[in-house]
């Protein structure tokens, strides 16, 4: 009789999503594609409040999907921003605050309650099937604003995924991409709320552990982005949130970056008091109509 042996095939999914910036309506989409999907684990890498119209509602439901589901997290940037805002000695006038006006915007939505993003930790890791290391932040390990971008050079690259796991995924940029360096499969996972890629659709993360290898899919998933811009208006955020969101609202428009050109030719004239903030708005989307 012929010996016949059953090997098993381990299939491991993982979902990485990133930057949702209160982004109701993407948010959903993608909830309920990543739940039909079905993934063994889900990280949220950062970015899941500010920046966006209904922060509540989503921070609501992300928390949600950890009670019930086991979702991971990781701090961002616009995170420690509202956290910030928290503190006693935080500023509430001024050039300084109306930078920050977004996150003080954010934190009044939250209640006040900002318990849930101080649980965020810096990074989550976990082992693949082979043992090796999966690594999540939300911009690099050097902090969680220096982000990993398409050009960014490899010396720099490896500098910024130290000490190199096997997966090492990210968000912040809003930028997609995937990228092999050494032995480290690098993906940024884009956004969920506004990406910068010139693709208004949400984007994340599948990566699937098959045939002892990892396959990434960046998947871009339509929404209701008319929504969207309601919120930014029906919510009170393009009213009350300070003038830097008439850029944030043109950046959703496009699927472009505008704050870090706004902040390259303005910041410094808005904080000396050489320029008011409303006027430094007004000029930067003259320049760009």
């Amino acid at each position: 009789m012929q010996d016949l042996s059953i090997s098993l095939i381990y299939i491991m999914k993982v979902a990485v999503l990133a930057d949702i910036h209160g982004n109701l309506p993407a948010l959903k989409t993608v909830i309920n594609h990543i739940d039909a999907w079905a993934p063994d684990t889900v990280v949220v890498a950062g970015d899941n409040v500010n920046r966006g119209p209904r922060p509540l509602e989503c921070l609501q439901l992300v928390m949600a999907k950890r009670r019930t589901d086991g979702w991971l997290f990781v701090r961002g940037n616009h995170e420690d921003y509202v956290i910030k805002q928290a503190q006693p000695d935080a500023e509430r006038s001024g050039p300084n605050f109306e930078l920050s006006q977004s996150a003080y915007w954010t934190l009044m939505k939250l209640n006040g309650n900002v318990n849930d993003l101080r649980t965020m930790p810096f990074q989550v890791a976990f082992p693949a099937p082979n043992d090796q290391e999966v690594r999540i932040a939300h911009a690099s390990m050097c902090n969680n604003r220096d982000g990993i971008y398409p050009g960014t050079p490899d010396e720099e690259l490896r500098q910024k995924i130290l000490p190199p796991p096997a997966v090492f995924c990210v968000g912040h940029t809003h930028r997609p991409l995937v990228r092999q360096i050494d032995h480290t499969l690098v993906v940024n996972v884009g956004a969920v709320g506004m990406p910068f890629d010139g693709d208004y659709r949400a984007a994340y993360a599948q990566l699937t552990w098959q045939d002892n290898r990892w396959k990434v899919k960046i998947v871009r998933l339509d929404y209701d982005q008319a929504q969207t811009e309601r919120d930014f208006f029906d919510t009170g955020f393009f009213d009350e949130a300070g003038d830097l969101v008439k850029i944030m609202l043109v950046e959703f428009r496009q699927s472009r970056a505008h704050i870090y050109m706004w902040s390259r030719h303005y910041e410094e004239a808005v904080l000396s008091g050489r320029m008011s903030m409303a006027e430094s708005v007004r000029s930067y989307i003259s320049s760009i109509d």
